[in-house]
C-alpha cells in the first residue's frame, strides 16, 4: 500500500490559514462528514472536499485525499441539575466564548467522535466513477509511517478552520476590529530559561495539568488555561489568575495551537485593564523566538476564539428567533426541506425557496433532481473541483437538488409539534447551509456578500441578472434547449418577464404615441393609503391573528390598521395618470402635460408582485407602512392586455430613430451603494440607475428629489440607453474582463505560460486571476488545444445567447393562483426577518429557515412580496427546460 502512495507524495500541499480548505463539506453537493459513513474526502493537491464519485471529475486519473468522517454522540448526564442548566442559560447576555455573560460549548450535551483515513482514489478509463485503490486509517500509531509530505498535508486540511469559517469570519461584523497593542513594542521578556515544546502534545496547563485551551504568557513563559466561565465551567482560569497574581505587570498571551508561519493568524489576548480583550502583536515571532519556538515551523491545531464565536452562532444563536411555543405540525421529505440561516441570510433562504424549492417545476426540471435521484448525477455538476465553488450555475443546481430531492431531509419530530429546539434542524446530517451560493452570488456586491440583512426584493432582482449572465454564458454548451436543440435555451427570466406598453394623450392636440417599454421581472405596486378605510380588528378574526403571530408574521396587537385591496394598488398602477414636461417633437417639441396608461404585453408564466411597504419618513429613514392587504388567492388581469392603436385615434408619428441616440445620456459611474440605498425603498433599479444619473452617480438625498418629480415619467423605469457603438461595446466588454495589468502579472508570477495563454483562461474565467492560474494548471497536457476549443465555441455561444434573449416572452390568458409569498417582520427591509410560504398539494408550508411545517392560516394580507402563477400553464410546464 505504502509503495503506491509514496510516488504521490511530491504533489501533497501543507495548507496555510489563508488557504481555501473545503473540510466541512462536499462542494458539489451537501454532503459533510457527518451525513453518511463515507463522509467527504478532501484532496491533499486542491484542499477541495467532495464525495468519492465526483473527487476526480475533470482532473487526474488518480489522487491522494485525506477522508473525513465525524458522529454526533450525546453524552449521558445526570439530569437532576437540569432546572439549574436551564436558568444558567437564559442569563447569556454577550456574544463570546469563556467570557463573562457568554455562551457555553455544546460540547457538554454532545461529543463528536471522528475518523480519518488516507485515500488513494484511482479512475478507470472506462469509468467515470473512482474506485479506491487504496485505504489506511490515519491515526496516532499508523501516521508515522506515512511519507511526512503526506501526513503534514493531512494535518493542516484535519485543523484547518475551513471556507465556510473563513466566509463566515469575512462576512460577519464581530465586536470590533483588533488593535495593535500598546504594549507589544516594549514587552519585558523574563530572563528565566523558560523554553517552550514545539510539540503539542507537551503542553499543559501549570495550574490544573488541563491540555486544552491553552495560554502562553509571553513576558514570563508561563501556560495557563483559559477563563473560567461563570458557571465553573471552561478553561481553569490559570492564564489570567497568573496575570494577576503577578502584579498584572504582564499582559500579553497566545493561544497554543494558534500559532503558525503566518503569525497574523494567531489568537493573541492583552488582559490589561485599558485593553482587555484581543490583539494584534507585530513582534509575536521575535517573542516567541526567545521563548524557543520557531514559527514557521508550527501547524495550527485548535480553533481561534474568533472561530468558535462563529461555529457558536451558527449553532446556537438562530435557533430561537422565531416562533416561540409555536403549535405547527412540522413536515419533511422532497421540497420540505429548510435551510440553515447563516446569520441573517433568511432573505436568502426565502427567495431560494420559492424559486427552487419545487414550487417552479421548470427551474426543479433545469436545476433539480426527482426524488430518489443520484444528487451527483445533475449535469450542471460536471465541472472541476476547483471550478465548482465559484461556478453558479454548478451552485444553483447543487442547492436546488439538495431541496428537491429529500435526500438531506430529517425525520419529523416525534412530538409532532415544531419547538426552539426542533431535533432534525441541529442534527449536521440534514443541516443545508446555503454558503457557497451566498458566496458565489454576492461575492462582488458590496451588501450581499456581509453578513447583514438585506432586501429580499433586491436580491431576487440581482439574482436574476446574475444566473441570465451564467445561462448565457452557458447556452449551447452546459444548457440546451431540451425540445429543439438548434435553439437556445430559454433563461430563467423568460418565466417571470413581462414587458408593458404605455399610451400617451398629448394634453395639446389629444394625439395618441403608444410606447414599449423594457421588460421587467417584478411588478412593484405602490399602497394607494388615500383609499385606506380604517377597520377595527374583531372578535370573530382574533384566531387568525393569534395564528398570524404564533408564526411570527404579526407584529401587533389588537389595534385598527388599514386595509386596502390588491385590486385597488393594480388599478393604481394601471390607471391614466398625469404627467408634466414631455417633449413633443410634432409639436416643434413643444412642452405639455400628457396622460397616460400602462397596459401588459404578455402576461409571464410567473408573475411576482412587490407591495412598497415602505415609505421615506420625515428624517428619510424607510418606515413600514402600517397596512393589511385584501390578496384573493385567484387574481384575473385579462382587462389589463394592451390593445394598441384603435380606430380613429390622432397617432402621433414616429420620430427619426437617430434622435434616439442623440438624446442618450452620457455614461455616469453609479455609486453601487447609493443605488442599494434606493432600490431599498422600493423602486426598481432601472428608475434608480435614471435617478443618479441624472444627479452626478452618488447623491441619495438628489437622487430622491428627481425620484419624486419624475417617478410617473414614461421611461422612468426602461433601461438607460447605451452608447450606439455596438463594436465598441464589445471591444469595451472584453477590455473590461482581461485586464491586461493583471495578464502581465500572472505571466510575471507563473513564469511557465505566455500572454496569449493567460489572456485566454482570463477570459473563460471573467478576469478571476486565482482561477485563471487553477484554469492554466489543469489544462496543461494540452493547454494548445484547450484555449483552441473555446476560441471555436465563441461563435455558437454567442449565437445561442443571442437567440435567448431574443426569445418571444410567454403570454397565455391573464388569470393567475397564488402559490407562493415571502413576508417580512421589521421596521424596513434592511433588517428583522424574513419567512416564506410555498402551496403545495393545496396546503400551505411555512418555511422558516430549517423550520418547516404546515401552515393552517398563511399571513397573506402582510405579505412584501407575492408569487402567481398563470392558471392555464398549471400542470403544463415549459419543456424547454
Amino acid at each position: 500500500k505504502m509503495e503506491k502512495i509514496t510516488p504521490l507524495a511530491s504533489k501533497c500541499r501543507i495548507a496555510t490559514p489563508h488557504d481555501a480548505v473545503l473540510n466541512s463539506e462536499c462542494v458539489y453537493t451537501f454532503h459533510n462528514p457527518f451525513t453518511w459513513d463515507k463522509g467527504i474526502v478532501v484532496s491533499l493537491q486542491t484542499f477541495i472536499g467532495s464525495i468519492d464519485d465526483l473527487a476526480l471529475q475533470g482532473g487526474d486519473d488518480e489522487g491522494l485525499f485525506v477522508r473525513i468522517v465525524k458522529e454526533k454522540v450525546a453524552i449521558e448526564k445526570d439530569t437532576t441539575c437540569k432546572a439549574e442548566q436551564e436558568a444558567l442559560a437564559e442569563k447569556v447576555t454577550k456574544l463570546g466564548v469563556g467570557v463573562e455573560g457568554g455562551f457555553l460549548l455544546d460540547e457538554n450535551k454532545f461529543e463528536i467522535r471522528s475518523t480519518f483515513s488516507i485515500v488513494l482514489l484511482n479512475k478507470a478509463p472506462s469509468s467515470h466513477i473512482p474506485s479506491i485503490e487504496v485505504e489506511i486509517a490515519y491515526t496516532d500509531e499508523n501516521k508515522i509511517t506515512l511519507p511526512t509530505q503526506v501526513m503534514q498535508s493531512a494535518e493542516s486540511i484535519i485543523n484547518h478552520a475551513g471556507l465556510a469559517v473563513q466566509q463566515d469570519l469575512t462576512a460577519w461584523e464581530l465586536d470590533e476590529e483588533k488593535a495593535v497593542s500598546k504594549y507589544a513594542a516594549g514587552l519585558e521578556v523574563l530572563d528565566n530559561g523558560i523554553k517552550i515544546s514545539p510539540n503539542p502534545g507537551d503542553w499543559k496547563c501549570e495550574r490544573s495539568g488541563d491540555t486544552e485551551n491553552l495560554w502562553l504568557n509571553l513576558s514570563t513563559g508561563y501556560i495557563g488555561g483559559g477563563r473560567k466561565n461563570w458557571d465553573g465551567s471552561g478553561g481553569s482560569n490559570g492564564a489570567l489568575d497568573h496575570y494577576l497574581e503577578t502584579d498584572e505587570k504582564y499582559p500579553l498571551a497566545v493561544k497554543l495551537g494558534t500559532i503558525t508561519g503566518d503569525i497574523d493568524t494567531a489568537d493573541c489576548y492583552s488582559y490589561a485593564k485599558d485593553e482587555d480583550g484581543p490583539i494584534i502583536i507585530p513582534n509575536l515571532a521575535e517573542l516567541l523566538d526567545k521563548r524557543g519556538i520557531k514559527v514557521s515551523g508550527m501547524q495550527k491545531t485548535v480553533k481561534s476564539t474568533a472561530e468558535l464565536e462563529v461555529a457558536l452562532n451558527i449553532s446556537y444563536a438562530f435557533d430561537a428567533i422565531t416562533e416561540s411555543g409555536a403549535k405547527l405540525v412540522p413536515v419533511s421529505g422532497p421540497g420540505l426541506q429548510g435551510l440553515q440561516n447563516l446569520g441573517n441570510s433568511c432573505y436568502i433562504n426565502s427567495v431560494v425557496q420559492l424559486l427552487f424549492g419545487g414550487c417552479i417545476p421548470e427551474l426543479t426540471s433545469r436545476y433539480g433532481v426527482a426524488p430518489g435521484v443520484n444528487i451527483a448525477s445533475h449535469s450542471l455538476l460536471k465541472v472541476t473541483p476547483t471550478e465548482a465553488s465559484t461556478d453558479l450555475l454548478c451552485q444553483t443546481a447543487k442547492l436546488c437538488s439538495a431541496l428537491t430531492s429529500g435526500t438531506f431531509a430529517g425525520p419529523v419530530p416525534v412530538s409532532n409539534e415544531v419547538t426552539d429546539s426542533f431535533a432534525s434542524s441541529n442534527d449536521p446530517k440534514y443541516r443545508i447551509p446555503p454558503r457557497m451560493f451566498k458566496n458565489v452570488v454576492g461575492n462582488k456586491h458590496t451588501d450581499f456578500r456581509t453578513g447583514q440583512q438585506q432586501d429580499a426584493a433586491h436580491f431576487l432582482q440581482y439574482l436574476f441578472e446574475q444566473l441570465d449572465r451564467a445561462e448565457m454564458g452557458a447556452n449551447g454548451t452546459r444548457l440546451h434547449n431540451k425540445v429543439d436543440l438548434s435553439s437556445g435555451a430559454p433563461t430563467t427570466t423568460n418565466l417571470f418577464s413581462f414587458k408593458t406598453s404605455s399610451r400617451l394623450v398629448c394634453a395639446e392636440d389629444n394625439g395618441v404615441k403608444y410606447k414599449d417599454n423594457e421588460h421587467e421581472t417584478i411588478l412593484s405596486l405602490r399602497i394607494p393609503m388615500e383609499l385606506a378605510a380604517k377597520t377595527n380588528v374583531s372578535n370573530e378574526s382574533e384566531p387568525e391573528e393569534k395564528r398570524q403571530k404564533s408564526e411570527g408574521l404579526d407584529e401587533r396587537t389588537e389595534e385598527e390598521v388599514p386595509t386596502i385591496t390588491l385590486k385597488a394598488c393594480i388599478d393604481a398602477w394601471s390607471d391614466s395618470q398625469s404627467i408634466s414636461g414631455i417633449k413633443w417633437p410634432h409639436l416643434n417639441n413643444t412642452i405639455s402635460y400628457a396622460t397616460q396608461q400602462v397596459r401588459f404585453t404578455n402576461y409571464p408564466r410567473f408573475l411576482f408582485v412587490q407591495v412598497q411597504r415602505y415609505e421615506l419618513g420625515p428624517d428619510w429613514v424607510p418606515r413600514k407602512l402600517e397596512v393589511k392587504l385584501d390578496v384573493p388567492e385567484e387574481i384575473d388581469l385579462t382587462y389589463l392586455k394592451a390593445s394598441g392603436p384603435q380606430a380613429g385615434e390622432n397617432i402621433i408619428p414616429e420620430i427619426d430613430p437617430s434622435d434616439d441616440l442623440q438624446s442618450s445620456p452620457p455614461q455616469t459611474n453609479i455609486n453601487e451603494g447609493s443605488l442599494n440605498q434606493l432600490m431599498d425603498m422600493g423602486f426598481g433599479i432601472n428608475g434608480c440607475k435614471r435617478a443618479l444619473t441624472a444627479v452626478g452617480g452618488n447623491d441619495v438625498e438628489a437622487a430622491m428629489n428627481w425620484v419624486f418629480e419624475h417617478n410617473n415619467d414614461p421611461d422612468f423605469n426602461d433601461p438607460i440607453p447605451e452608447p450606439s457603438n455596438t463594436t465598441t461595446n464589445s471591444s469595451n466588454a472584453e477590455a473590461a474582463v482581461v485586464d491586461e495589468s493583471v495578464v502581465m502579472s500572472l505571466v510575471d508570477n507563473l513564469g511557465c505560460f505566455n500572454a496569449e495563454q493567460v489572456r485566454a483562461a482570463l477570459k473563460e474565467c471573467d478576469g478571476a486571476a486565482d482561477r485563471a492560474a487553477d484554469w492554466l494548471f489543469s489544462h496543461m497536457d494540452d493547454l494548445d488545444g484547450a484555449i483552441a476549443a473555446l476560441q471555436s465555441s465563441d461563435t455558437s455561444v454567442s449565437q445561442c445567447a443571442t437567440t435567448a434573449l431574443s426569445a418571444p416572452l410567454e403570454d397565455g390568458e391573464g388569470k393567475y393562483s397564488l402559490v407562493g409569498l415571502i413576508s417580512h417582520i421589521g421596521k424596513n427591509t434592511g433588517s428583522g426577518h424574513y419567512v416564506a410560504h410555498l402551496k403545495k398539494d393545496e396546503k400551505w408550508i411555512i418555511f422558516n429557515d430549517e423550520k418547516v411545517a404546515l401552515s393552517g392560516t398563511p399571513p397573506i394580507s402582510h405579505a412584501y412580496l407575492y408569487l402567481f402563477q398563470r392558471t392555464d400553464s398549471v400542470g403544463s410546464p415549459n419543456p424547454s427546460y
